[in-house]
């Protein structure tokens, strides 16, 4: 019996190993969209900014701004749904300021273990998880909006270009940020470093779920990585998190970033 039970052992411990190991393969990229980005149009900076948002988008733009109607984002992340982290690769899609679909491979030794399709399209959100199945609901439209607006660090111009948005002042290195919902509005503390002037933090009250209360959600830009879109260099990695977790529960680093490509069919699909 105890040579049995240490051969059970062993195997578990074998199989836990693998577990483990699987996790820590990071999967290839997604292929390329493959649409040549356009050229793009470009307005002036806007006058009469907060402080700490020009000194953002000058060190990003100068003095012009192009106008960005539409963006494909392509990259890897990781994300830690039921307490383990796995790696993993997406692609997000936009209709800048209107809705966006999400794109979702979590993987082991590099292949796909679990997709998620998650959509924000006419003002409505869709989830669809395996296991958990499908989320919708008037709390899902509410964080839907508030992650498409936050997720514009990967296409900040439109933050200047929708004119359903504006920049409140707070102080030297902190702005409110003011987006359509709805009927209504919603609104984001957008903090910046005050050394550098690279934006850093996104705060607003969110949805998790549609039986719980708004939490503090955190949307931060992580310094390192950059990405090059449209002239400018952006930070890569984004990681969300929530107060009460104390930690981020996900993180995507964008590869590609693609403007005003045609999107209109792409963003109401299932899959890569």
């Amino acid at each position: 019996m105890g040579r049995i039970l240490i051969r059970i052992a062993a195997a578990l411990a074998a199989l836990v190993g693998l577990g483990w190991l699987g996790l820590q393969v990071k999967p290839r990229p997604l292929a390329p969209y493959g649409v040549q980005e356009p050229a793009l149009a470009t307005i002036p900076l806007p006058a009469g900014l907060p402080a700490p948002v020009e000194r953002y988008y000058r060190s990003l733009y100068g003095d012009e701004v192009p106008v960005v109607t539409s963006a494909m984002v392509t990259g890897r992340m990781w994300l830690r749904p039921f307490g383990v982290t796995m790696p993993g690769r997406f692609r997000f899609t936009y209709e800048a300021g209107q809705g966006y679909r999400h794109y979702i491979e979590a993987t082991w030794f590099g292949l796909p273990l679990m997709r998620v399709n998650e959509w924000y399209l006419d003002g409505h959100g869709r989830l669809e998880i395996p296991v958990q199945g499908t989320v919708e609901g008037p709390h899902t439209d509410q964080a839907g909006n508030l992650g498409m607006w936050a997720e514009a660090t990967f296409l900040p111009t439109i933050w200047l270009t929708d004119p359903r948005v504006r920049w409140e002042p707070i102080d030297d290195a902190t702005a409110l940020l003011v987006v359509p919902f709805g009927d209504g509005e919603q609104r984001f503390v957008v903090r910046f470093d005050p050394e550098s002037g690279r934006l850093a933090l996104l705060e607003a009250m969110r949805y998790r779920d549609e039986a719980g209360g708004k939490i503090l959600w955190l949307a931060a830009t992580v310094p390192g990585r950059t990405v090059t879109a449209a002239g400018a260099t952006l930070d890569a990695t984004g990681a969300a998190t929530w107060l009460d977790q104390g930690r981020p529960w996900a993180a995507f680093t964008a590869e590609e970033i693609v403007y005003n490509v045609e999107v209109a069919e792409y963003i109401r699909a299932r899959g890569e």
